[in-house]
């Protein structure tokens, strides 16, 4: 029997934040994938190692996690002032399914390294030393994004000695500004969907005893669902461990997540969220308080503002998403909101949260206009780094 043989990609393995992705310039993609479809999304699966039945991606580039399971595809932008669009694909790691409603906000980071590493940005507006500003076009999202990226004689710089919780290595810095960053798209519009800073959720009793939890939901960065973490019998200083092992627990947390992206007008019933996993996220908060992080390192509850859990994919995420990162910042920002309460109460322009990898630190810029918040800005740090590049092999029939 006759096999059709492998195909090569060009591509590039990169960390961005604390998430790992397949990146490709939309020009190097097989004709069928460089257009939205299911070639596409086969594409990015068979690279990734999805739909895998032992949730190991031992035959792909994934790495069984939701952090490490993404491909990303950038091309100069179609959009005036911008240099690069930037779309991001979630694939699912046991689903038949990519994801391509939200952004990821570490792999933003890269996007911006990319874009110069890739010949994407015109050489003109890159300093032979100094500082690169890339703006790029979310076209999943469809929001902007400026990288700050330092380059060293004409390239990006990777090394230097900004340390990033959750990320073994030192790196150089990249500055991110995420510009209106609240969902004012497709999905349904205001910074807070429902209208209110704080809302009741109707969830099982198996949730919440009572079958009512209150959440604050918000659109800045992701969609995002906020609950107190001792309302639903936790402390905020959990592990991954702790909730990934405990079935019972992720159930729990599946139905917070389908009664918010109900209650946010993201699907209109629950069976619609098996195919939305990426959006909206779930995240618990709570005062600030002593422990210890995976890492091992002690966090000082002196200082943090509060602490940050957040689930991505159905699974407790290692550190945090970037996109979340930002709906923290914006969230803590605005007076009422259950983040906000958790940080002590009082209005502030940026936030150190305690997550399970560490701290980080987040600013936003929120303010009211004819009665509704609006964020116009948040601003975090992260680093990127090549991994590998060349091609990525696929068989041939396999997309």
């Amino acid at each position: 029997m006759a096999h059709v043989p492998q195909i090569k990609v060009p591509a590039t393995y990169l960390r961005g934040g604390t998430s790992k992705g397949v990146f490709f310039r939309l020009q190097d993609l097989p004709p069928a994938a460089q257009v939205p479809g299911r070639a596409r999304d086969r594409l990015f699966q068979r690279v990734i190692g999805s739909p895998d039945a032992y949730a190991a991606h031992i035959d792909g580039m994934g790495g069984a996690t939701s952090s490490t399971s993404k491909c990303v595809i950038l091309s100069k932008s179609t959009q005036p002032g911008h240099d690069v669009d930037y779309l991001y694909g979630q694939v699912s790691i046991d689903k038949d399914f990519v994801d391509w409603s939200g952004n990821c906000g570490n792999l933003s980071t890269a996007a911006g390294a990319f874009a110069i590493h890739a010949g994407l940005i015109d050489p003109a507006r890159v300093p032979e030393n100094g500082t690169c500003v890339v703006r790029i076009w979310q076209a999943n999202i469809k929001k902007t994004i400026i990288a700050h990226v330092q380059v060293t004689g004409g390239q990006v710089q990777e090394t230097g000695d900004f340390e990033l919780d959750g990320v073994t290595f030192p790196a150089a810095e990249i500055v991110l500004e995420f510009l209106d960053p609240s969902d004012d798209g497709e999905d349904g519009g205001a910074l807070f969907p429902t209208g209110n800073l704080v809302d009741e959720l109707s969830v099982p009793e198996d949730v919440v005893k009572g079958g009512r939890l209150q959440a604050t939901m918000i659109t800045a960065g992701i969609p995002t669902v906020f609950v107190r973490a001792a309302d639903i019998g936790c402390t905020g200083t959990e592990l991954r461990e702790a909730i990934n092992g405990d079935p019972v627990a992720l159930k729990r947390f599946e139905a917070i997540r389908v009664a918010g992206a109900l209650r946010m007008g993201l699907i209109k019933t629950p069976e619609e969220a098996a195919t939305r996993q990426h959006t909206p996220k779930i995240a618990f908060v709570a005062p600030p308080s002593d422990y210890v992080a995976s890492s091992g390192k002690t966090i000082a509850a002196k200082d943090v503002d509060l602490l940050v859990r957040a689930l991505s994919m159905g699974k407790l995420h290692h550190a945090m998403m970037g996109t979340a990162a930002v709906a923290i910042g914006t969230a803590a920002a605005i007076p009422g909101t259950l983040v906000n309460q958790a940080a002590g109460g009082q209005a502030r322009e940026a936030v150190r949260f305690g997550h399970p990898s560490g701290t980080l630190r987040v600013g936003a810029a929120a303010e009211q206009r004819d009665g509704q918040w609006v964020v116009t800005k948040a601003i975090m740090s992260r680093s990127a780094r090549i991994l590998m590049e060349g091609w990525v092999r696929v068989p041939g029939d396999s997309f």
